[in-house]
């Protein structure tokens, strides 16, 4: 036991825990601890928005596997965070928010900045730890620490601001890591069993397989079967693009090779996949399920298995342990895929080549509605280019080890078509939350968790109004990063909606957007804009220099046609009725 004050608990409890950054804006809630970040060797990274820092805490989490912290002044700072902490809950990343609160002898006086703060995150934490006493201080967050790796999602903790101050005796709790295992020998054995007597199996690789840092063990097992392997939605950093049996991610606008060959799958192992609903939704067209497939689902929290799909056999266990247990038992027995291993090989390489293909033809959106779109904006002043071509030379350009994060809108959803990645941890998307403003804060914090890897994040005019101001964080505090910013002057994901369901009656859909360079150079970094097809791949390729060599950060932003993708929520929508006379005149 040593003398100290809470502040000072509190402090060398985030430094045995291994915490070198913090996320926020400062704050009098929690001034006196902050004081001494600097001499306890943690950097204080101030943002301009704190749902900036949440989404900063949940990239810096994604990309290095530890904890990402972030903190704000006790109500409106807090409360800001909410939208962020809800993004890393859904990406199950290991976040750590620090509420401080209104002080105990003011408490329901309705004081300044005086809110309920629990309630705020309950939806959103795996655990909330509420400093009842200053006493208590390392032991709370201690244990939201520990919870956050547990349960692999955000915690909270809540401390009010007079349990900063004081003098108490207390031991730092070390961190309590978790060893977690393969499963249960019966459903190991069973599957493996079920794996033998499959004709054609597929494997969704999904994103427990990074975060258990198991791709390599996904792939021995893959090769031992011979099979396709399919990225989960928006996990297309799950496998490597490069290997011979990968297919591609699910999901909307994912590839049609994954999803012809799931279809013909009488057996799919689900590795580290809660199987969500939206990303096994029908798409191009394709109602590419396997109705009659057994699935073997294996995730290490218990409560997602068998929750969305039926399953065959469930295992609660590490993705990476699982399937170094199935290798082992697979390696034992006589498998009946094995008789057509070459076909199953050719069949791969076939669905991608013919993917690859329509990719490539694939320059335009061909409904009515863009057709007319891109006829209109021909006559228009200056250049347009079509999303699909900007995105495969984005693709073209992409650095081999580059980090990329999406923000949630219509070309953003396009890009899963494109984006493939060799390494894991290099894909971070808004996942089941879908929230705008997403990208570009996460992006940055996954750039000062790995300062070595370039840093690139999309988002459409819209998302990017939210947040742009963060430019000003990566110029204030040297964090480089480029963004990619497609400017085609709509809300296009929901005005598609408009189209297909509303009769091109579009309300609140159109942006009359500025110069987004020229913002971007007002804030301090560079600013580029392109609107000639064969610049794009080039400039991606200088902003990537200028970010690695200089340390500049560059806002690029492409000048796009108003045509739009297929529809984001197909399975949200109907065409309505209208029981009034005067709007079904209107309609």
């Amino acid at each position: 036991m040593a003398r100290m004050t809470p502040s000072e608990a509190f402090v060398e409890t985030l430094v045995a825990n291994g915490v070198t950054e913090v996320f926020g804006i400062m704050g009098s809630a929690f001034m006196d601890a902050m004081d001494i970040f600097a001499p306890a060797g943690i950097r204080f990274i101030p943002v301009v928005h704190e749902q900036g820092a949440a989404h900063m805490a949940d990239g810096y989490s994604r990309i290095s596997g530890r904890h990402g912290v972030c903190i704000g002044q006790n109500g409106p700072g807090v409360s800001n965070c909410v939208t962020g902490i809800a993004a890393a809950y859904w990406a199950h990343s290991p976040v750590v928010i620090v509420t401080p609160e209104a002080g105990t002898m003011g408490m329901g006086l309705g004081g300044f900045q005086e809110a309920n703060q629990l309630p705020m995150f309950q939806e959103f934490t795996k655990y909330q730890g509420h400093v009842n006493n200053s006493n208590r201080m390392a032991e709370f967050t201690g244990r939201c620490f520990d919870r956050a790796m547990s349960e692999m999602g955000p915690t909270q903790l809540n401390v009010p601001r007079d349990y900063f101050y004081g003098d108490i005796n207390v031991e730092i709790p070390q961190p309590m890591c978790l060893d977690r295992g393969p499963g249960g020998d019966d459903s190991l054995n069973a599957a493996a069993d079920m794996l033998a007597e499959a004709r054609f199996p597929v494997i969704i690789a999904g994103g427990g397989v990074v975060m258990a840092d198991a791709v390599e063990d996904c792939k021995v097992l893959a090769e031992r079967l011979d099979c396709p392997v399919v990225n989960s939605y928006l996990h297309n950093d799950s496998f490597p693009a490069s290997h011979p049996q990968w297919c591609g991610p699910l999901g909307y606008q994912g590839s049609k090779a994954a999803m012809q060959l799931i279809s013909q799958a009488d057996v799919v192992v689900a590795l580290g996949s809660r199987l969500g609903p939206f990303g096994t939704l029908p798409q191009h067209g394709m109602d590419y399920w396997p109705k009659d497939a057994k699935i073997i689902q294996i995730d290490a929290d218990h409560k997602m298995l068998g929750l969305v799909k039926k399953v065959s056999i469930g295992i609660c266990g590490d993705a990476g342990a699982a399937a170094r247990a199935l290798t082992a038992r697979l390696d034992d027995l006589t498998l009946a895929c094995d008789a057509d291993r070459d076909g199953r090989i050719r069949r791969i390489a076939d669905e991608k080549a013919a993917w690859e293909r329509e990719l490539d033809k694939w320059t335009h959106e061909k409904d009515a509605y863009s057709l007319d779109m891109i006829a209109e904006q021909e006559v228009e002043e200056g250049n347009y280019l079509h999303p699909r071509q900007v995105l495969r030379e984005l693709e073209k350009a992409m650095p081999e080890d580059a980090m990329v994060s999406t923000d949630i809108g219509n070309i953003n959803s396009v890009a899963n078509s494109y984006l493939r990645f060799d390494r894991p941890r290099s894909f971070f998307a808004a996942m089941s939350w879908g929230n705008c403003g997403y990208a570009f804060p996460t992006i940055i914090g996954a750039k000062v968790a790995a300062p070595e890897r370039p840093a690139i994040s999309y988002a459409g005019d819209g998302a990017w109004g939210m947040s742009m101001m963060e430019t000003l964080t990566c110029v204030r505090h040297s964090i480089p990063v480029t963004a990619v910013v497609f400017h085609n002057r709509q809300w296009g994901a929901e005005k598609k909606n408009q189209v297909d369901f509303y009769g091109r009656r579009f309300v609140a859909a159109e942006l009359e957007n500025d110069n987004w360079a020229e913002i971007g150079r007002s804030m301090g970094a560079e600013g580029v804009r392109v609107d000639r097809l064969e610049e794009v791949g080039s400039t991606l390729k200088k902003a990537v220099d200028m970010q690695m060599c200089e340390g500049k950060t560059t806002i690029l932003e492409i000048m796009c046609t108003r045509e739009l993708g297929d529809p984001f929520r197909k399975d949200a929508l109907s065409k309505p009725v209208r029981y009034l006379k005067k709007y079904q005149d209107y309609m």
